[in-house]
């Protein structure tokens, strides 16, 4: 009778902010919804909901957002919901998630720490 609610991945959720290849941002980067990096950004990144890091996406800043699937290269610390690191995916520095999916290739050197997440801190961190 109720239908639940299906979850859309994040590959399929539309894009409200978009960092073309070949585009180069230096400095912090705060984006409401679903957000897709394909270009460089040499900063903090923020995202409301959702972040795509393309294939050819590089990332030198730390990552705060809901979910993530990286298919680029991370070197800075992520704080999130939701982690696929792809084949492709390189994240360097520590990571912080409730869920964890790797794909065969996929690389992460840093530590790692699962716990879950309330209100964009993790269980025991300190606030601000």
């Amino acid at each position: 009778m109720f239908n639940k609610k299906e979850k859309v991945a994040l590959d399929l959720q539309a894009i409200s902010t978009l960092v073309s290849e070949g585009a180069v941002i230096d400095g912090n980067l705060k984006a409401p919804a679903f957000a897709r990096i394909d270009g460089t950004v040499n900063g903090n990144i923020t995202v409301d909901e959702g972040l795509i890091l393309g294939e050819k996406g590089l990332v030198k800043g730390n990552i705060v957002t809901k979910e993530i699937v990286v298919y680029g290269k991370v070197t800075g610390n992520i704080n999130c919901t939701s982690l696929e690191i792809r084949s492709t995916g390189n994240i360097n520095g520590e990571v912080k998630t409730e869920t964890l999916q790797v794909e065969r290739g996929g690389i992460h050197n840093g530590s790692l720490m699962m716990a879950p997440v309330v209100a964009g801190k993790t269980i025991g961190e300190k606030a601000a």
